[in-house]
């Protein structure tokens, strides 16, 4: 496993992102965790980079920072669309949201 798959803490490391397709725009995400999601423009959620710019392509992810850890879960379960995705970055498993096993 590569230094960029772990954690500090050693734990894995984590990504999220966002169906678009799915997105109910109703800013729940972004208002647990404005630091990793934001409603653009066109009234959809998006995920951020960690140099704060908004990921626009088509199942763009960014890693989930561990003290965010919780907000970003959190807007998992409350997120009406069911669109937000959070998968392991070693394997590519969902470990929350809608595909999660």
């Amino acid at each position: 496993m590569t230094v960029q798959q772990r954690t500090s803490d050693g734990g894995e490391a984590l990504e999220v992102w966002i169906d678009q397709d799915l997105c109910t725009g109703d800013g729940i995400c972004a208002q647990y965790a404005p630091e990793v999601f934001e409603l653009d423009i066109d009234g959809l959620a998006y995920v951020k980079s960690p140099e704060d710019e908004l990921l626009q392509e088509a199942g763009a992810a960014t890693p989930v920072p561990l003290p965010l850890l919780t907000d970003v879960v959190d807007s998992v379960k409350e997120c009406p669309g069911e669109c937000i995705h959070v998968r392991r970055v070693s394997d590519r498993v969902e470990i929350y949201g809608p595909d999660a096993e």
